[in-house]
């Protein structure tokens, strides 16, 4: 379903993640051995939050960033948005309410200069035009606004590469089968990792939507990267 293009494949991304909302949280501290909470935890430190800031937490999912936002700096203004409703709902009936927002990544429903991080995971491998995807990031930062983006990324062919690959197309269908009962879900999710961006063609991506500062880091053997960038000051 990688071949999808604009609203055809936002339709199946939604539809997708709606169908495996119950399970999402489960599949992913299997898939990364509990992993990603790390990963969650180093997103919110790069966002570098004043105690009182705004942060967007777009494509939040069931919310994971933004309780771990709200866990360190409890007196944040936070947005936690996302273009599933049925991820948003999943997240309150297991954790509780949080600041939910439905909102289309490529149109946010923000005012410009808006908040002082906007951070996402495993949302950018998923928008039908990551270049708008980005601009509307920057759009809506305040001036020396920082954006953090968690997502999957090209893994580099190396002597790993043989394991990588039966983890990615055999390993992860099958607990997509066995955990989630989707395992199309869960051949997506391999093919969008071989298929997105290079960690190095998301970061001139991003300075090419007016970013600085930008720098990434890879993870997991390569397959996971974290990027970090900023808004101009004014």
């Amino acid at each position: 379903m990688t071949h999808l293009k604009g609203q055809e494949r936002a339709r199946y991304v939604r539809q997708m993640f709606s169908q495996i909302a119950h399970r999402y949280d489960l599949m992913n501290r299997l898939m990364t051995a509990r992993q990603d909470i790390r990963w969650r935890r180093e997103v919110i430190e790069r966002a570098r939050l004043a105690p009182n800031a705004t942060l967007l937490d777009l494509g939040t999912g069931t919310g994971d960033l933004a309780r771990e936002a709200l866990r360190r700096y409890p007196g944040l203004r936070v947005a936690a948005a996302d273009f599933t409703l049925t991820m948003m709902r999943v997240g309150e009936q297991r954790h509780g309410k949080l600041p939910w927002v439905a909102a289309d990544a490529l149109h946010l429903p923000f005012p410009s200069h808006s908040f002082d991080a906007v951070v996402s995971g495993f949302l950018m491998r998923n928008v039908a035009d990551i270049s708008q995807a980005l601009q509307e990031q920057y759009r809506v930062l305040k001036p020396a606004g920082r954006i953090v983006i968690l997502d999957t990324t090209q893994p580099q062919r190396n002597l790993l590469w043989p394991f990588i690959w039966l983890h990615l197309h055999l390993v992860i269908p099958f607990l997509g089968g066995l955990i989630a009962g989707r395992r199309d879900a869960y051949t997506y999710l391999p093919d969008s990792t071989e298929k997105f961006l290079t960690a190095e063609s998301l970061a001139e991506g991003m300075r090419q939507a007016g970013f600085v500062g930008v720098g990434f880091r890879r993870l997991m053997f390569g397959t996971i990267a974290i990027h970090w960038g900023k808004k101009h000051a004014a």
